[in-house]
């Protein structure tokens, strides 16, 4: 039987300490429960990246980043229709908008998207919802759900992977 695979969504890549919590803990955990990750920062050839940032600022430099953003795009949109499901980070004091985007984009194709929420700030539109209502809502109706610790995303995602093993 084929290993399923995860996107792994989220702004973590995005700072030094976040790439180390989840270089550390987050892709291994998810590994553990037994998927294959699909690792959006890891998508893109890093010389594309590094090649536009070195760039002196001006047209050539936000060209060049208008290449490379579609890249980066595309490559990302194409893991996850390959996923079997979206795995995605909701710190924050709002979800990060282009996590929201994968959320959505994953749950229209009918991937279940589970949230992880280990961030004990308020970033509801209500009390009623965890996040942002329509990000809460997608999840939800992708069939996933949102764990608050680390040892609930471990338990939703060996979930997910048994649901995925029976079909």
């Amino acid at each position: 039987m084929k290993t399923p695979t995860a996107y792994l969504a989220g702004p973590y890549g995005f700072s030094e300490a976040g790439r180390s919590f989840y270089r550390e803990l987050f892709v291994p955990l998810v590994c553990d429960a037994g998927f294959d990750v699909l690792d959006p920062w890891t998508l893109t050839p890093p010389a594309l990246i590094e090649e536009a940032s070195t760039l002196p600022y001006g047209e050539e430099r936000r060209e060049r980043w208008r290449e490379v953003n579609r890249v980066i795009g595309e490559n990302n949109a194409r893991a996850i229709r390959d996923a079997d499901i979206v795995v995605a980070v909701l710190d924050g004091p709002d979800v990060e908008s282009g996590t929201a985007a994968e959320i959505g984009y994953g749950a229209a194709l009918g991937k279940p998207v589970i949230g992880y929420r280990g961030d004990f700030r308020l970033a509801a539109d209500n009390e009623g919802s965890m996040v942002n209502i329509q990000v809460e809502y997608f999840i939800h109706a992708s069939g996933g759900s949102i764990a608050p610790t680390l040892d609930l995303l471990r338990t939703e995602l060996a979930r997910f992977r048994h649901r995925l093993s029976v079909r």
